[in-house]
């Protein structure tokens, strides 16, 4: 049954229908559908596989891969707001969903041909990361702009905070899949939970890691099609031409207007520099796992598993306190957790807690997290994952709290402008500063700047309760 109510634009009642709660559902599971490219390729598995086993060392991988994830943040920066406006002046997403998430599944399933310890295949990989990258972004963008139309705004928090907390449980599963049935120890040859390998993967050669492109590419596939099956689209506006200049001509208008809306111009700005930091946060936090306790496929997997378990927790949560409290403290407060987390981070090597306290190396055969240093990277991480979900939903739903209705993609074009067009910067400072110093440490240092940096600008983002 369809559900009724809600607020118009000028903050009256009104008898807006909404779709039923199998819209909403398949909205929901793009989440599910796209997160596994999250954790399985960018941060807990395919990343650090190839920083430590492609590249020819830590250092170097981490460099390389961010300068693969700043071009593509750049192309992204550049056409997000672009193709925002040309959509809202069509009126369909669904059709650049479909578009944008076959470039998807064909970057990640390329990543296929990663080997071990062979140069040629550096080059094609990071294309194929950046195909892989542009395509889930922009899908992202288009998906994001339906949230509107799916629910009453006294909802969007609950609805942000759920698809956040699903895509975790996604990425969870996902992780659960390749640790236990996919990816084994070179050494034992046998997967988490003591298999070996489906499919006859070859341990020597990587290819339980490698078979995450692939996967992930299958996946999107599969748990997409609820989207494009229940979740009504937008009725075309406008023929593709006619779309094509009436939303560059609403674009140039919108950034004629925003520096007259200096509320919705500081808060893209804070955007902007936070979500380049949790970017870099994320694309870096396995390779650096990697680096400093010489963690693997296994372990890093694992410490996936956690942080997106964390993450579904809160997700959900700060979905719940978004309603209660209001977008702006939340993602404040998540700031503020990973400030604390990160310095914590930087406090910590393999044989020493917080600069002073010293323990007990990581050895080989030691146990899964048996050493003191590693346990309290895994509650930092626990940490993380309690931040990052509320921090990314709670953004949505306060642009949509602050953008004019009639023009949301164009706006969540922007919003995905703000986080893309310096998202080239985090991860750029980070591996310039690890490739001069050769320290994966001081790179990874740089990100407590640029949280500091947004929390400054969203503390003067002036917000009112819808």
């Amino acid at each position: 049954m369809a559900r009724t109510g809600a607020l118009d634009d000028r903050g009256a009642a009104s008898a807006r229908t909404y779709p039923p709660r199998s819209a909403v559902l398949g909205w929901v599971l793009f989440d599910w559908a796209a997160q596994p490219y999250f954790s399985l390729i960018t941060t807990f598995v395919f990343a650090p596989y190839f920083a430590t086993h492609v590249a020819s060392n830590p250092a170097t991988g981490q460099s390389l891969w961010g300068f693969a994830t700043a071009a593509a943040g750049l192309v992204i920066a550049i056409m997000s707001p672009v193709l925002g406006a040309i959509a809202d002046a069509g009126g369909r997403r669904k059709p650049w969903i479909a578009a944008f998430g076959t470039l998807l599944v064909i970057g990640s399933s390329i990543m296929w041909i990663g080997k071990p310890g062979d140069p040629s295949v550096i080059l094609p990989l990071l294309i194929a990361f950046g195909i892989a990258t542009i395509g889930v972004e922009f899908a992202t963008v288009f998906n994001n702009a339906m949230m509107p139309t799916l629910v009453p705004p006294e909802k969007i928090g609950r609805l942000s905070g759920t698809g956040w907390a699903t895509g975790y449980i996604g990425g969870i599963l996902s992780l659960v899949i390749v640790l236990g049935f996919l990816a084994a120890n070179a050494d034992t040859g046998k997967t988490l939970f003591g298999f070996t390998p489906l499919f006859g993967l070859d341990p020597a050669t990587h290819e339980g890691d490698r078979i995450t492109g692939p996967l992930t590419g299958l996946w999107f596939m599969i748990f997409v099609l609820p989207m494009f099956l229940l979740t009504p689209d937008v009725a075309a506006k406008k023929p593709a031409l006619g779309a094509v200049r009436e939303g560059l001509r609403e674009l140039r208008e919108t950034l004629t207007s925003l520096p007259g809306n200096p509320v919705m111009a500081t808060f893209l700005i804070a955007n902007m520099v936070y979500t380049d930091a949790l970017v870099a946060l994320f694309a870096f936090g396995g390779i650096y796992a990697a680096g400093t306790f010489g963690w693997h496929t296994i372990q890093i997997g694992t410490f996936g598993i956690l942080l997106a378990f964390s993450g579904t927790i809160g997700a959900w949560l700060g979905g719940k306190l978004d309603d209660l409290f209001g977008p702006k403290k939340v993602i404040a407060g998540s700031m503020i957790i990973l400030l604390a987390a990160i310095a914590a981070i930087l406090s910590i090597d393999r044989d020493t807690l917080f600069f002073v306290v010293k323990v007990a190396p990581p050895v080989p055969g030691g146990g899964l997290f048996a050493a003191p240093a590693e346990k309290a990277y895994l509650a930092l991480g626990f940490l993380i994952g309690m931040a990052a979900g509320p921090l990314q939903a709670a953004s949505r739903t306060l642009l949509i709290r602050l953008a004019p209705k009639d023009r949301i993609t164009q706006y969540f074009g922007l919003f995905a402008l703000s986080g893309k067009v310096t998202s080239f910067m985090a991860p750029l400072v980070v591996s310039i500063v690890t490739a001069v110093t050769m320290s994966q440490k001081a790179g990874m240092a740089v990100l407590i700047v640029f949280f500091l940096a947004g929390l400054a600008l969203l503390s003067r983002v002036q917000t009112a309760r819808a």
